[in-house]
């Protein structure tokens, strides 16, 4: 399949299965809505699966890995090297998103995309398109064929995930210097001044972060990325992470997934998605909000409300996993609380 194919047969939400989901929270015995996002996000599943009695009980957090050559700008307190060392300990449960997902019932699969070595690890998915990307603030970050070709990497690991039996999947990233690239992303898309996309990512110095600002901005003069094109934006002055990510949100909706999105670098895939096409929006599950300054901008672009408010900012997918048990309870009361009959209440009318 290539991705003209992909994003042609997606199809968007089930308007049937949405109305199937919205009587049986009306039926409820509890105040209409009173459960906010958690019902919204349940009837959302459902539309896009086309099934109201869709679970969600095995899931996965898809974990990019990939390094950024912008790294020789100074514009992180790590260096490269960090990628390798996180992405194998991703796969030995020795990372923040793996304790949080234990608890969420939650797998763990990282996925090499563009890790500037070769890691050996049992477990890590090898999907390696490019030792790394260029240095954005010279050259495109990748050529647009390494754009598309990591945009398939990601709509492929939903079909693969989907047939392994996994039912919704959390997005995550690592790669050190990815704050830069969502930062060159966000700004491109959301037409914003570098300074306004661009944040502290793993907790730079005012020095370092003004450095950060100008790196930004100097890619985006030099590439002149086109906002209605989504793939110029991700090879000019993108990441094969955000790349790959645009593709989990793509396949989500292609292939009737939910997919959760995490922070800043998630939600900039995601924005690239909906770009791409505007029906994937059906396959995402906002989770939480970046303390990052462009984080409250993506998600109010792509229409979507976050379930948690925590000024997070760890990446790995930790905001989409710790949803994932939000999800649970919307999904036990959808399911297992009684109706207004059985309980001898009369039931609520909606009032506006």
């Amino acid at each position: 399949m290539t991705l003209e194919q992909a994003l042609s047969q997606i199809k968007g939400p089930d308007p049937q299965a949405e109305q199937g989901a919205l009587d049986r929270w009306a039926s409820v015995a509890k105040p209409l809505g009173s459960l906010g996002l958690l019902e919204e996000n349940v009837t959302r599943i459902a539309a896009l699966t086309g099934d109201p009695g869709y679970t969600i009980e095995k899931r996965a957090v898809a974990v990019l890995c990939a390094d950024n050559g912008v790294v020789a700008q100074g514009v992180t307190q790590t260096g490269s090297e960090i990628t390798a060392l996180v992405a194998k300990n991703l796969t030995i449960g020795q990372s923040c998103v793996c304790r949080m997902a234990r608890l969420a019932r939650c797998d763990v699969i990282p996925v090499d995309v563009g890790v500037r070595t070769d890691v050996e690890a049992p477990g890590l998915w090898n999907r390696k398109i490019a030792y790394g990307t260029e240095d954005l603030s010279q050259r495109p970050a990748m050529s647009r064929r390494q754009a598309e070709q990591a945009v398939m990497v990601g709509i492929e690991l939903i079909w693969q995930l989907k047939e392994l039996g996994y039912k919704i999947i959390a997005t995550g990233e690592m790669g050190i210097g990815n704050t830069t690239t969502a930062a060159a992303v966000s700004a491109a898309l959301l037409g914003l001044p570098a300074r306004q996309a661009t944040g502290r990512g793993a907790g730079l110095s005012t020095p370092a972060l003004e450095r950060k600002i100008q790196v930004v901005e100097q890619a985006l003069s030099l590439h002149k990325p086109t906002p209605q094109d989504p793939m110029d934006v991700l090879s000019k002055v993108g990441g094969l992470d955000i790349a790959g990510m645009t593709g989990l949100f793509l396949g989500g909706a292609l292939y009737q997934i939910p997919v959760i999105v995490d922070g800043l670098i998630s939600a900039a895939a995601a924005l690239c998605a909906a770009r791409m096409n505007p029906r994937s929006r059906c396959a995402m599950i906002a989770s939480h909000v970046s303390a990052e300054p462009a984080g409250p901008l993506l998600l109010k672009e792509l229409g979507l409300n976050p379930m948690i408010t925590a000024g997070m900012r760890m990446g790995e997918g930790t905001g989409a996993v710790a949803a994932l048990p939000l999800l649970d309870m919307g999904f036990d009361v959808y399911r297992g609380m009684g109706n207004f009959e059985e309980i001898g209440m009369e039931a609520y009318v909606p009032q506006q």
